[in-house]
């Protein structure tokens, strides 16, 4: 935990207090002691605030040696959790994550990518979200049902890095795809995102296209399309079907006006193969590349 702390420059969480106003905020429990709190609670699974507060201050002579951090008390650490800005944790985040790789050799830029997927030199993005079960008399605003409650993580991974490169917290009531555009709205030319059918948004999918970001993602099991010519599918026996089409439906026709591609693989799915339908906008590679993509 120490060593973890000590990466983070002795400047950064005190100019981030000032900024975002938790400084005014804070009296015995400093911005940097609720900084190592919540790090330590992640780092160590804990199952919530008594079991937070009751290891730190079993270990508050260890815990001191990190700067001077203090353990908190059960209604400090609630106090500070409710009323300060999440904005502050959030720019630690990016902040970090900057100093690291300006200051690490490779860190967050080396290919960890391993045995397929080595062949592509362009950052890969995965899209992909998970619900997260609250209690729903303390989170009025994540009401999902009627007696629970629940927020949705919607994360956008690289995976060249492993690490995330955009976050949206929402209410679990809206569907992925009101949240497809926001998570991809800096993605690069020559970049390519993999998400799967809950995503498909034709008219975003569009926008990505003429943006030339490639994307890679699971057709809609009532998709409506014509084939507009068979490519091979090079002999590869898992390749069932390597398809150009286009959308026949009006509206689907409108929101994406230009051709599309559908492959049809065998996957193994929990030790059976399962024949699944993958569609991207990549009219060039080989169907194996799309399945691998997509795995």
């Amino acid at each position: 935990m120490k060593q973890l702390c000590n990466l983070i420059p002795g400047h950064m969480v005190s100019n981030l207090a000032k900024k975002h106003g938790v400084d005014i905020q804070s009296r015995t429990y400093t911005p940097w002691s609720h900084v190592v709190s919540l790090l330590y609670a992640h780092f160590a699974h804990a199952l919530g605030l008594n079991d937070v507060c009751d290891a730190l201050q079993m270990n508050a002579a260890a815990l001191s040696t990190i700067r001077g951090a203090v353990p908190p008390s059960r209604n400090n650490l609630s106090h500070a959790n409710k009323i300060r800005s999440a904005d502050m944790a959030e720019e630690l985040y990016w902040n970090m994550m900057k100093h690291l790789m300006d200051t690490v050799p490779g860190f967050a830029k080396g290919k960890v990518r391993r045995g397929y997927l080595r062949r592509f030199s362009k950052t890969i993005h995965v899209l992909d979200s998970t619900t997260i079960q609250l209690v729903a008399n303390s989170m009025e605003w994540a009401k999902h049902r009627r007696r629970k409650a629940a927020a949705k993580c919607h994360l956008r991974l690289d995976l060249q890095s492993f690490l995330p490169r955009c976050a949206i917290i929402d209410t679990a009531k809206h569907h992925d795809s009101t949240m497809t555009q926001s998570l991809c709205a800096d993605l690069k030319p020559g970049e390519i995102a993999v998400f799967d059918k809950a995503y498909n948004k034709f008219k975003h999918l569009f926008g990505l296209t003429e943006r030339g970001v490639w994307w890679v993602g699971r057709a809609k099991d009532n998709m409506q399309y014509k084939v507009v010519r068979t490519l091979e599918t090079t002999g590869h026996k898992r390749i069932l079907r390597n398809e150009v089409i286009e959308m026949v439906v009006e509206a689907s026709r409108k929101a994406y006006p230009c051709e599309l591609r559908r492959v049809v693989a065998l996957v193994e799915v929990n030790g059976k193969e399962v024949e699944i339908a993958f569609i991207t906008n990549h009219l060039e590679w080989s169907a194996w590349t799309v399945a691998e993509l997509y795995r």
